[in-house]
């Protein structure tokens, strides 16, 4: 008999009928012998509602009532899917972060888990329940309730697994694995069989949405299996597991292509060209909690300055334009512009580390549909381009076939 840990998303549980075939899933896994911890998300829209409800009463909610308040999403769907399970015959036990002591630290709305007191759900298995945990929360050392951060019960139940020493995390969603792209934008998208947790913290860090980054970074960091699947139809989804276990495996040159919408660019032009110039211009809007992703410096001119530019998430580009603008003021700059109409395009691979001319076979096949790119940052297993918003999903399609990712021979385990 083995330890499983299984997270079911808001659509997943969206509707009592979807619940109940929750419960069924469920029952049917009990069946077969294994232990099981089921961590479950709020039903699909609510989280969206409460923090509606907060708004409509502050213009900024306070962060520790907004957690309070949020967190009771996932306290209704942990208690009717308990419910359902004791309908069924099988035992099983409710529980909320705090309640099995998710310990995090106090950074509300978005806390970071520090340790788990695994011995309340130990007990619980040991007695034959199945237990049911809500996602999402926890409690810092004070006893406040804290919320993860939108997506976080993917991290809750890779948590969970890695302090239980379960034997697969299996994340249960709407989709049934990991595309080598968005199927709603190239038709002949086809799931992987597995990916390694490096490809997959890449594309997830670069806008694949099917699993939240820090959940990826947790399983890879504790070596936890994590394996994609469908809460509405039967497969095997897709195996996220360590470089180790593909070494027999001929890695394809690139498994997946990821694409953001969310970008948005900065330059701030005839700034001198000086020692420290651009820890100047980025500890400002660092300093204001933004994020920075491509960063390019031009070659100095003849005056001796030069042009600065960056890109940040577009919800951020009001308040990043204000900081530079500040910046540019100090340094006696040019001036500052701003474009909200790009979008960050992305192969990602570890076959990558071991063929040349990817990133040549990369911009021929931009090229060939007059792709302009803009911006090139790369690691060992990924290259990234910024381009215009209006090409990007003919980008998408055309480097989807130039590494013929519609292949389904491609996205299978060898």
């Amino acid at each position: 008999m083995s330890l499983f840990v299984q997270k079911y998303g808001g659509t997943s549980v969206g509707s009592i009928e979807r619940i109940e075939a929750v419960a069924d899933k469920v029952a049917a896994f009990r069946a077969q012998g294994h232990d099981l911890v089921v961590v479950l998300s709020a039903m699909s829209g609510e989280t969206n509602r409460l923090i509606d409800l907060a708004y409509q009463i502050q213009e900024k909610p306070d962060p520790r009532e907004l957690d309070v308040l949020v967190s009771t999403g996932e306290q209704v769907t942990i208690a009717l899917l308990s419910m359902a399970l004791k309908k069924r015959g099988y035992d099983a036990c409710s529980y909320t972060g705090g309640q099995v002591k998710i310990l995090t630290d106090n950074a509300h709305t978005k806390a970071r888990i520090q340790r788990i007191d695994v011995e309340r759900m130990r007990g619980a298995l040991g007695a034959g329940k199945v237990v049911v945990v809500a996602g999402f929360q926890g409690v810092d050392d004070y006893g406040n309730i804290t919320t993860l951060g939108r997506g976080g019960s993917d991290t809750t139940g890779v948590a969970l697994a890695a302090a239980l020493g379960a034997m697969e995390c299996q994340i249960y969603t709407d989709v049934d694995g990991v595309y080598t792209t968005d199927p709603r934008v190239v038709d002949s998208a086809c799931r992987l069989d597995r990916i390694t947790f490096e490809e997959m913290l890449e594309m997830a860090s670069l806008g694949s949405k099917v699993l939240q980054i820090r959940a990826v970074e947790f399983a890879g960091k504790y070596k936890v299996p994590l394996r994609v699947l469908s809460t509405f139809e039967d497969g095997n989804g897709t195996l996220i597991s360590l470089d180790e276990e593909d070494n027999e495996m001929e890695q394809p040159v690139v498994s997946g292509i990821a694409f953001n919408r969310d970008e948005a660019k900065l330059t701030i032009r005839g700034v001198p060209d000086t020692p420290g110039v651009a820890c100047r211009i980025l500890a400002p809007v660092g300093g204001e909690n933004i994020e920075v992703d491509v960063i390019v410096q031009n070659i100095s001119a003849v005056d001796g300055t030069t042009d600065f530019t960056f890109t940040v998430h577009r919800n951020d580009l009001g308040k990043a334009r204000e900081v530079l603008e500040r910046v540019a003021a100090e340094l006696g700059a040019r001036e500052v512009i701003s474009d909200d109409k790009i979008a960050k395009v992305s192969i990602v691979g570890v076959g990558m580390r071991s063929h040349a001319n990817v990133a040549s076979r990369m911009f021929s096949a931009l090229g060939e549909d007059n792709i302009n790119i803009q911006m090139i940052t790369t690691s060992e297993i990924k290259i990234s381009v910024i381009i215009d918003e209006r090409y990007l999903e003919l980008a998408v399609r055309a480097l989807h076939s130039e590494f013929e990712l519609s292949d389904k021979q491609r996205c299978k385990t060898q």
